[in-house]
């Protein structure tokens, strides 16, 4: 009898043993299946697990799992052997009803606390932020549904990524450690930012009680949609920082002020990562004030930045033109006139001094123009001047001091906090710029959630599931920032930068920029048996170091 030879599989796994290995890490299979009763031949918290691998392997459509599992070692990725078929449209459905009848946030609060309990996240600071999310086919409201009631409502609405002809919903997030998700919710697709900022606020105390964070605690971070004056007295006590709408006349003012008294008290550099020619180093400084609104006094820092405001700036841009424009079609009209006295033309002239201009002055003086006589002229005898004529000479300059003036309002903005000066809490004007920059990482977070390829997966034409879907792209999130945070606190505490782009060292590595490092990790398996096509480099061995995982993820099937 001849000698028969197990067969031999390769399975390019790239990074996503390490996201398993962070899935077991915070128990994400475990926690769903206590949650999520089921009799399906296939547990839910497998099938999560799988969508999550599924959407941080390249942003593959959903809808098609099954097929993506044809390919990959599910012994090695899911802790157990999965046929393909199990990730069929239906069962997956299935499991995203199962999901939103339990609860989507009662399942992805019980997996945040898991987190916290693991890797305790910093709870200081609270970002809160909202994005809409555009969706393609007919969704019917509640009231001509076969199911009068739905979670929130697909229509239209304000839509920042702009496409109004589309249907959307809302999406809103909390996050802390400057990224990491603690909560996300869909909302109506016609909700306004004020409104979601309301409903939050009379909850986020209690829902951050689940945490262990104490009121008084924390800081609530949010953009200008939290200015208004039901929100700021639903606030109370609670601390927060904002950014005050150029709407309000009292932010021009603050703006005007601060440039007027020229008062800054240096910031400087606040980014991390070194300058580049297409990216500038941005310096910053700042001039603390104070503002009352609805009443209650509330301190303002206004913060200059180098980088100045594009928007704004484009807009003084095409203002100085314009104005520039104005005065030069008035100034050529008046040169063409010519005048029989000078005092028309001095009449004329002051005439056109007074015309209004916002950003140039227009210089006018009486020039004399002499009628000759006829006939050549004799050396000896100057040719007779037979009439004086007038016109107008004019000099167009800019205002200079007014316009630097608006150059330097142009780079401004006021933060809004009731955080105070002194205390355990107490924060300086740099301390409250460097925690709203941080409101950055929330909005990139929106990457995830917009993909409208995944939002429009076959099986998700109705909004109970594009919930459920909402809660398997806040796992993923969760891990993903997860993997990033645990790869700059090990730069942090060991002051060991990693490999970034360009084999150029980075003191904020990114998932993104580890996900690369990953992409060509072949796994053969013979067997039972798994081996690497070839060693990990040392650089996949550092980033694992940071990352706290085994090399053995590779090869070692766990669950």
């Amino acid at each position: 009898m001849g000698l028969v030879l197990p067969p031999i599989e390769a399975y390019q796994v790239q990074h996503l043993p390490i996201v398993k290995a962070y899935a077991d890490k915070i128990g994400v299979v475990e926690v769903i299946n206590q949650l999520v009763p089921t009799e399906m031949a296939i547990d839910p918290g497998t099938i999560v697990l799988g969508m999550i691998l599924d959407t941080l392997s390249g942003r593959s459509p959903l809808y098609r799992l099954e097929e993506f599992f044809t390919h990959q070692d599910t012994a090695l990725l899911l802790g157990k052997a999965v046929p393909p078929e199990a990730f069929q449209d239906d069962t997956v459905g299935r499991v995203l009803e199962r999901l939103y009848a339990v609860g989507s946030m009662k399942i992805f609060t019980a997996c945040a606390v898991r987190a916290d309990q693991v890797y305790g996240l910093d709870k200081r600071y609270v970002h809160f932020d909202t994005t809409s999310i555009s969706v393609y086919g007919e969704y019917r409201p509640p009231e001509e549904a076969e199911e009068s009631v739905a979670p929130f409502r697909i229509t239209y609405g304000y839509s920042k990524d702009k496409r109004p002809d589309l249907k959307q919903f809302v999406f809103s997030t909390l996050c802390v450690d400057r990224a990491v998700p603690l909560w996300g919710k869909p909302e109506d697709g016609n909700a306004s930012d004020k409104t979601i900022n309301n409903t939050l606020l009379s909850t986020i105390a209690t829902f951050l009680a689940t945490h262990g964070v104490a009121p008084g605690a924390y800081i609530y971070v949010a953009d200008a949609a939290l200015v208004t004056e039901d929100n700021l007295a639903a606030l109370g006590d609670t601390l927060f920082i904002t950014r005050l709408p150029a709407t309000y006349n009292e932010c021009g003012r603050l703006i005007t002020e601060a440039v007027a008294h020229n008062t800054w008290d240096e910031v400087g550099v606040l980014a991390h990562t070194k300058p580049t020619r297409q990216r500038p180093v941005t310096s910053y400084k700042a001039y603390e004030s104070h503002v009352t609104l609805y009443g209650t006094a509330y301190r303002a820092v206004v913060v200059h930045s180098s980088a100045q405001d594009k928007r704004r700036q484009q807009r003084l841009e095409r203002d100085i033109q314009a104005s520039y424009s104005t005065a030069q079609a008035a100034t050529w009209r008046a040169e063409q006139q010519e005048y029989f006295c000078r005092a028309d033309a001095e009449a004329a002239a002051m005439q056109l001094r007074a015309v209004h201009t916002a950003y140039h002055q227009v210089d006018v003086t009486v020039e004399e123009r002499p009628v000759y006589g006829r006939g050549r002229p004799s050396p000896q005898k100057p040719r007779p001047i037979k009439a004086m004529r007038y016109r107008l000479k004019t000099t167009i300059s800019p205002q200079t001091e007014h316009i630097t003036r608006l150059e330097a309002e142009a780079g401004c903005f006021v933060l809004l906090t009731n955080v105070p000066t002194a205390g355990p809490l107490a924060h300086s004007a740099r301390d409250i710029l460097t925690v709203y920059k941080d409101q950055h990482g929330t909005e990139q977070n929106y990457g995830f959630l917009k993909d409208p390829v995944i939002v429009n997966s076959l099986f998700l034409k109705k909004p109970e599931r594009i919930e459920a879907l909402g809660l398997v792209l806040l796992l993923a999130l969760l891990i993903w920032r997860l993997m990033e945070r645990a790869m700059r606190t090990y730069v942090d505490t060991t002051n060991t930068p990693l490999p970034g782009w360009d084999k150029k060292a980075t003191e904020r590595p990114t998932a993104f920029m580890m996900v690369t490092k990953f992409t060509g990790v072949i796994v053969v398996k013979l067997g039972h048996d798994r081996r690497l096509a070839r060693p990990l480099s040392g650089v996949q061995h550092q980033y694992l170091t940071a990352l706290d995982v085994p090399a053995t993820c590779f090869t070692l099937p766990t669950g």
